[in-house]
């Protein structure tokens, strides 16, 4: 499947390739929730790196969190519009085929998730709601289920 996204301001827009279009996963970990906004968490989806397309290029910044105030930069880069501040998608250098679109960038229409998996619980705040449902997976950190797996499994439902 083939995504679209864009930023507030529309100076970037990018097409992506998908296997795994669902947008599955809540991450409630503090980098995602600063970042993205919301209710408190991000939710990502799963595409291709080498199939990747930006117009506007030159009006993305990256953001690489530190992992804690005294630890280094993380591996995961976080792609944002440098004008309007929209979140557009995550990229890991230890996965360099995986490019993680933030749910909120895609213009185009999605398959409505089966379930969800949150993750990073521990980290969440007290005033936010998960809304998990009876099907949904929730971990304190991270589920030793990978994305790829989460859809094969769910494909033999």
């Amino acid at each position: 499947m083939k995504i679209h996204g864009s930023c507030h301001c529309q100076a970037v827009r990018y097409e992506v390739e998908s296997n795994e279009p669902y947008p599955y996963q809540k991450c409630y970990c503090s980098i995602c929730r600063k970042t993205s906004g919301g209710e408190g968490y991000t939710i990502n989806l799963s595409a291709d790196s080498k199939t990747l397309k930006i117009d506007g290029e030159e009006h993305l910044e990256t953001y690489r969190a530190l992992l804690s105030p005294d630890a280094r930069q993380s591996n995961h880069h976080r792609r944002f519009c440098r004008h309007c501040g929209s979140h557009l998608w995550a990229w890991n250098n230890t996965w360099p085929e995986l490019l993680h679109p933030v749910a909120s960038s895609v213009d185009s229409a999605l398959p409505k998730t089966p379930c969800h998996t949150h993750i990073m619980l521990k980290y969440k705040p007290d005033w936010v709601e998960t809304f998990a449902t009876a099907d949904d997976l929730c971990f304190s950190e991270y589920p030793d289920e990978s994305i790829a797996e989460w859809h094969e499994r769910l494909a033999n439902i």
